[in-house]
């Protein structure tokens, strides 16, 4: 008959002087419990204090283990009581972890053969995360650059971009022309002759100017065919040597 009572003991004096720091007694009766704390072994290699993923990023949970009656022949109730950098998705995959170690292990003590177990999967998790953070920042570097190229590589130029830019680009140079057109039929001066024939208010001004002056009278009938009067042709007919009679 199998003094599973004495089976623990032993193991539990073992684990006492394995993990002297690791171990804690939680309770010896009816039964053990004691919780142990497991980390993932430190990396070898030397840290790089300029890179930002090359830091003591251990991870370390605290495992509770509670002995059953007949254990080892029935599993140990087994728990995560802390952890510190694991969420809980990968809680979740230490419990399986473990729960596969117990089945794998059924009849003989086991508590040092999960935890050793259990250490170098916690050591794997973490090159395996270290790993996936030093390839996401090296493709964050390679995307950064070749953003930064394709800003000063510019848009390829194909035929069909080239006929569409260069009927944009006469379109815009043809309505430039037009408007400067219009701009400099509207700054052109006009002359004398131009501007009373376009204004009649002209035609009043010099009359409301005498007017004002003086008082003066004027007949403003006088000026209402003015516009008939061949003033230009009578100048030209006068006669440069023509001189008034003495007599």
């Amino acid at each position: 008959m199998t003094d599973y009572a004495e089976e623990q003991r032993n193991e539990i004096e073992a684990l006492m002087s394995i993990y002297p720091e690791e171990l804690q007694i939680v309770q010896d009766s009816p039964h053990f419990v004691f919780q142990l704390t497991v980390s993932s072994s430190e990396s070898e290699e030397p840290k790089d204090p300029e890179n930002e993923n090359d830091i003591d990023d251990r991870v370390t949970c605290v495992i509770q283990f509670t002995y059953a009656p007949t254990y080892p022949d029935e599993p140990p109730l087994i728990e995560i009581i802390s952890s510190e950098k694991m969420d809980d998705e990968q809680q979740t995959k230490v419990l399986d972890f473990i729960n596969e170690q117990v089945q794998e292990n059924l009849g003989i003590v086991m508590v040092f053969t999960i935890v050793s177990a259990l250490q170098e999967k916690l050591t794997v998790m973490v090159e395996d995360a270290k790993r996936l953070a030093e390839e996401q920042r090296i493709q964050k570097e390679k995307d950064d650059e070749e953003a930064a190229l394709k800003k000063f590589e510019g848009t390829r130029v194909t035929i069909e971009s080239f006929l569409a830019w260069k009927a944009k680009f006469d379109a815009e140079r043809k309505e430039r022309k037009r408007i400067q057109g219009d701009l400099d039929l509207s700054s052109k001066k006009l002359s004398g002759k131009e501007l009373f024939m376009t204004d009649a208010t002209l035609n009043d001004s010099d009359v409301n100017f005498l007017q004002e002056e003086e008082g003066v009278e004027v007949d403003e009938s006088l000026f209402e065919d003015m516009e008939d009067l061949d003033i230009d042709d009578a100048d030209d007919d006068e006669d440069p040597d023509w001189e008034p009679d003495k007599n």
